[in-house]
C-alpha cells in the first residue's frame, strides 16, 4: 500500500432453499477472501509459523511482496492460492532483457511446481508502479517487464494456469469533475495510452487487472468526506449516477474502474482487488471500532454476491491489507500505515471477525509457539523527568522505534508526558532485543519489570527473531539490520 487517491479514487447463490442458499453464498464468500502478507518489520516470525496459522483460519489466497524462496516454499502442499511477487526495483531487468524473466521465473515459480508443491496462481509484476509520487520512474518498464514475464510463463508450460499482472493503485483511474461519479471515471490522461496497452494484454492473456482500493484514505485526505460512505453497513447517504445508486465509496471506486475498462475496450476484464482494508492505529479514524464495522460491512457485502451496480451478481475477489502489523514500514503516507494488519505483529488477532459474513464473530486463530523476549520494558527514571536532555533522546528513540501510537487520536494518545517518553524509550528498546546499552538515553532509562500497558495502550514486549539479523553499535545504542541489507551494503562497497 502506498499513497492514495480521491473521494471515488479511493453470482447469484442459485440454490432451492433460502437458508442453503445463505450458507453457499458464505461459502463463495469465504473462498474468495484472500490476505497480503507483508514483511517490512523488525522482528519477523518464522515462515512456517505464519503459514500454520493462515491454515488454521482456512484462509485459502496469500499475496506475497517479493519471492523469498523461504517464504514461498512453506506453502508447499498446503493446498493454498499464492501470488508471488517482483519488486519495483527489478522492473528494469526484466524488461531490458527477456533472459532476466526467463531466468526470474525458473529459480522463482518452476522450482516450486512439482507434486506437493506450490500452488502459484499468479506473478504479481511490481507493486503500484504508477504512483504519482514515484513521479513516472517505472513508467518505461512495467509493461515490457509484464510481456516478459507472460512470455517465460508461457515457454515454460505454465502459461495457461499462472498469469502475469500489475497490481494498481487506484489513483490511475480518476473521475473528473465537481461532483466525481463512477460514469465519467477514465484512466489517467498521463497515462492513459500505456493504461490501455497494459489492460488489452491483460485481456489477451485472460490475466485480471488488480487494483487496491482504500476507503480509509478517503477519510484520512478530506476531513469533509461523509464518513458513513467510507463503510458498507447501508448507512451511506446514496448517490445516484444515471439511475445507479450508490451508497458507499468501494462500489462506486470499483465502478470507476469498470467505467475505465469500458473506455479502453475491454468491458469484461476481470477484476481482482487487490489490496482493502482498516488501519487499527496512527490516526483519529484509525480504529479497533472502526476496522470491525469496515470489516463487517465487507464481509456481509462478500456474502451477498451482490456485485456492484455495473456489475450485479458478480462474486469480488479480495485480498485483505494486511495480515500482521509492519513496524518497519515508511510513515510518509501516514503513521496507520505500520497498523493495517489483522492480526498484531506478534500474530495474535485484534478484534472477533466472521469472514462469512453471518455475523457469527469470534476471535481468529493466533500464530502458535511464538516466542518473547523477558517481560522487561525500558522506562524513564522518576527522578529524571524535568530532564533538558529528555526531547532529543526521545526524537532518537522514536527515529528507530515505533511511537506511531503516541499521535493525536491514537491508543496511547492519552499517556501523561513521563508515559509517552517510557513509551519511545521501550520501542527503541524492544527493537534492539532488550540489549541493556538500548536502554541509557544518557542515563535517562532504566530497565523495569512493571508492564506500564493501560487500556487500549499497548507496550509491547517483542518476540524472537525468526529471521537473521545483524546488531550494530550506534552512538546512543544498538540497531539491527537484515542480513541481507548488510550483504548488499558490502556489494556496493566493492
Amino acid at each position: 500500500m502506498a499513497q492514495g487517491h480521491g473521494v471515488w479514487i479511493t453470482s447469484l447463490c442459485l440454490i432451492s432453499t433460502a437458508a442453503c442458499g445463505l450458507l453457499l453464498c458464505a461459502t463463495f464468500a469465504h473462498a474468495s477472501i484472500g490476505v497480503n502478507w507483508g514483511s517490512i518489520a523488525s522482528h519477523v516470525m518464522l515462515p512456517s509459523t505464519v503459514v500454520e496459522m493462515i491454515k488454521a483460519n482456512n484462509i485459502k489466497k496469500v499475496k506475497l511482496f517479493d519471492a523469498d524462496p523461504w517464504t514461498v516454499g512453506a506453502f508447499a502442499g498446503t493446498g493454498i492460492e499464492v501470488m508471488v511477487a517482483i519488486p519495483n526495483e527489478m522492473l528494469n531487468r526484466m524488461s531490458k532483457d527477456y533472459d532476466n524473466a526467463k531466468k526470474w521465473v525458473k529459480e522463482n515459480v518452476t522450482r516450486h511446481l512439482h507434486d506437493g508443491g506450490v500452488d502459484i496462481r499468479y506473478v504479481a509484476v511490481g507493486n503500484e508502479p504508477f504512483l504519482k509520487s514515484y513521479n513516472g520512474s517505472f513508467l518505461k518498464d512495467t509493461f515490457p517487464a509484464l510481456q516478459n514475464v507472460q512470455k517465460a510463463l508461457d515457454e515454460a508450460g505454465i502459461g495457461k494456469k499462472i498469469k502475469a499482472t500489475v497490481p494498481l493503485n487506484a489513483d490511475v483511474y480518476d473521475s473528473p469533475g465537481a461532483q466525481p461519479v463512477p460514469s465519467t471515471g477514465n484512466f489517467r490522461p498521463d497515462i492513459r495510452p500505456l493504461m490501455q496497452s497494459i489492460v488489452k494484454f491483460l485481456h489477451a492473456n485472460k490475466a485480471p487487472f488488480i487494483v487496491n482500493i482504500y476507503p480509509f484514505l478517503s477519510l484520512y485526505y478530506d476531513d469533509s468526506f461523509p464518513i458513513d460512505f467510507a463503510f458498507m453497513d447501508s448507512n451511506g447517504k446514496p448517490v445516484n449516477d444515471n439511475g445507479k445508486t450508490y451508497n458507499n465509496v468501494l462500489d462506486a471506486n470499483y465502478d470507476t474502474l469498470v467505467w475505465s475498462l469500458k473506455r479502453a475496450g475491454v468491458p469484461d476484464l476481470k477484476i481482482i482487488i487487490g489490496e482493502v482494508g482498516w488501519p487499527t492505529d496512527g490516526d483519529k479514524q484509525a480504529t479497533l471500532k472502526n476496522a470491525k464495522r469496515f470489516y463487517d460491512g465487507l464481509f456481509k457485502k462478500l456474502a451477498s454476491n451482490k456485485g456492484t451496480p455495473l456489475r450485479p451478481g458478480v462474486s469480488m475477489e479480495v485480498y485483505l491489507f494486511g495480515l500482521m502489523d509492519e513496524d518497519q514500514k515508511s510513515v510518509a503516507p501516514g503513521n496507520f500505515e505500520r497498523h493495517w494488519g489483522i492480526f498484531r505483529f506478534d500474530g495474535r488477532p485484534k478484534f472477533p471477525m466472521d469472514f462469512t459474513g453471518r455475523g457469527n464473530d469470534k476471535y481468529l486463530v493466533g500464530a502458535k509457539g511464538v516466542q518473547y523476549l523477558p517481560k522487561k520494558w525500558c522506562v524513564l527514571k522518576p527522578e529524571a523527568k524535568n530532564s533538558s536532555k529528555i526531547g532529543p533522546n526521545v526524537d532518537y528513540a522514536c527515529s528507530y522505534g515505533d511511537c506511531t501510537a503516541l499521535g493525536y487520536g491514537c491508543s496511547c494518545n492519552d499517556l501523561d508526558p513521563c508515559g509517552n517518553v517510557s513509551y519511545a524509550f521501550n520501542m527503541y528498546f524492544q527493537i534492539n532485543d532488550q540489549d541493556v546499552q538500548a536502554c541509557d538515553f544518557d542515563g535517562l532509562a532504566q530497565i523495569s519489570t512493571k508492564n506500564l500497558s493501560v487500556g487500549d495502550c499497548f507496550f509491547p514486549i517483542q518476540i524472537e527473531n525468526g529471521g537473521e539479523r545483524l546488531i550494530f553499535l550506534t552512538p546512543r545504542g544498538v540497531g539491527t539490520l537484515s542480513l541481507l541489507s548488510v550483504l548488499f551494503a558490502l556489494l556496493l562497497i566493492l
